[in-house]
């Protein structure tokens, strides 16, 4: 993953707006009724649906490996924490959208440090 500015920002940017819409897709599907196991199952597809979607226009100025992994990833779970939640509660709508910002943002958090510390000791011998 690139260390300059634009694509720390970029990353970080298009997993918190994903994180967002997904929180709200799964607000607006899922309700009390449902059991958790099957919502946390269906919004988790629905959530890597949606970072499929989104990943096309971010993919044009991040790049396609940069964008896709964060992507998916955060896009399943925003959809498996938002849909769970959602199952268990009436869930308004506002704590729907930032339960998907912070997991946008714990998912990013986590695909960078785990891109980190696999990526280690480079030819340079500096750490990445």
């Amino acid at each position: 993953m690139d260390h300059r500015l634009y694509y720390v920002v970029g990353d970080f940017l298009a997993n918190l707006v994903l994180g967002v819409i997904v929180g709200a897709i799964s607000w607006a599907i899922v309700g009390p009724g449902w059991n958790m196991i099957v919502a946390m199952f269906v919004m988790m597809a629905v959530g890597m649906l949606a970072g499929l979607f989104f990943f096309f226009p971010a993919a044009i100025k991040l790049g396609a490996m940069e964008a896709m992994v964060p992507l998916m990833f955060t896009g399943m779970v925003s959809g498996m924490v938002v849909g769970m939640a959602a199952a268990m509660m009436p869930l308004p709508l506002v704590n729907a959208l930032l339960m998907g910002a912070a997991s946008g943002v714990a998912g990013i958090a986590f695909i960078w440090i785990a891109n980190s510390r696999l990526r280690g000791v480079t030819r340079e011998a500096e750490e990445s």
